[in-house]
């Protein structure tokens, strides 16, 4: 009985940690919700994976082994699983490390790009950082991404890309200032050429943002003070650019129903947690809305070999089953994405006139 107890408090402190950060907005997003009365049309998918696969200090032959494993697998899952309304197969958006960058490794991520399957954006973690550091490792990643890579895309001439920032601490978010440094790093972003950010929702970590389950603008603080994102305006149909950087955040909330006590869901896809048909019905609540639009962002950390292998071998093809039969079942219609098409599917109704 002892035993039991103490594994229930354990579970409420995982699913209640830093809750002060997003529960009550997560109320809020349920209450509105309940008086919603927009019928949705169409559901957007994507995947974001933090990419990583020098991770845990493994030497190049190793991460080589990944990469290759991915590149062999990865187009057989997409050319076995359902087709969106589009007639177009899955999609999947590798977040690339710059401090990880080698040339062999980001060669065979491009040669699964070429294939119609995939895209690449960028990924970074950092400590310390300085603006102008910063500024110099961004440009000369995504110039590399470029030039040697045939990666990323461009608006009107100019090189944007998607961002995810390592350890969550994006614009310098954790308490103590480890793991980024960086206060203003939106500003710097929206600078740089970066369309969206994809890093949130980040919880229970303390550098979760204020806003959950929305499409929104951020704009760095006049005052500035770090977590920019804890404040913003609403993505909305024909609003326009509302602000320095877009912010597409994935489904964060409470999942019943599988333990006595509710456990955190936030979209992520893992070999300790991996897609239900439950699941996929909680993440088309949760997930953001523009109009009659959803949006709906999951990630995962693919290269780790504690998902790698059971993504690969059944659970992302079970991901795809799970999320088609439930746009079926919801009579929407389904669009599988990277995360530059989903910007662009967003860019369109927000931005009608917007190049993209």
């Amino acid at each position: 009985m002892r035993k039991a107890g103490v594994r229930v408090k354990t579970r409420l402190r995982e699913a209640t940690r830093h809750a002060e950060l997003w529960l009550g907005p997560y109320l809020k997003d349920r209450l509105a919700r309940a008086f919603d009365r927009v019928t949705p049309r169409r559901l957007w998918v994507m995947i974001a994976d933090h990419y990583e696969p020098l991770g845990r200090s493994r030497s190049l032959e190793e991460a080589l082994a990944r990469v290759n494993v991915w590149r062999d697998r990865w187009p057989r899952i997409a050319e076995d699983a359902p087709r969106d309304a589009a007639g177009q197969r899955p999609q999947y958006s590798f977040f690339y490390p710059q401090e990880e960058y080698r040339a062999e490794l980001l060669d065979g991520l491009a040669a699964i790009v070429r294939l119609g399957v995939a895209d690449v954006e960028v990924h970074l973690h950092h400590d310390k950082e300085q603006p102008e550091s910063f500024v110099d490792k961004v440009r000369t990643f995504c110039q590399r991404l470029v030039d040697d890579h045939g990666l990323l895309h461009q608006i009107d001439g100019r090189t944007v890309f998607g961002f995810i920032h390592g350890n969550w601490a994006l614009d310098n978010a954790r308490p103590d200032g480890k793991w980024c440094g960086l206060t203003g790093e939106i500003a710097l972003l929206r600078d740089l050429g970066c369309y969206a950010d994809f890093t949130m929702p980040s919880a229970p970590s303390p550098t979760q943002g204020r806003i959950v389950n929305r499409v929104y603008w951020c704009t760095s603080r006049a005052d500035g003070r770090p977590r920019a994102f804890d404040r913003g305006i609403a993505a909305t149909m024909g609003g326009g650019r509302q602000g320095d950087l877009l912010m597409v955040t994935g489904p964060l909330g409470l999942r019943f129903g599988e333990r006595l006590l509710p456990r955190l869901e936030t979209g992520e896809l893992a070999g300790y947690d991996l897609p239900t048909a439950a699941r996929a019905r909680l993440w088309c609540d949760l997930a953001p809305r523009i109009g009659d639009d959803v949006f709906l962002k999951l990630y995962t950390h693919g290269a780790d070999d504690r998902n790698m292998g059971p993504l690969l071998d059944r659970g992302l093809a079970d991901f795809f089953r799970f999320v088609a039969e439930e746009a079926e079942r919801r009579k929407i219609e389904l669009h599988w994405a990277t995360a530059w098409q989903m910007y662009k599917a967003i860019a369109a109704l927000i931005e009608p006139e917007a190049k993209t």
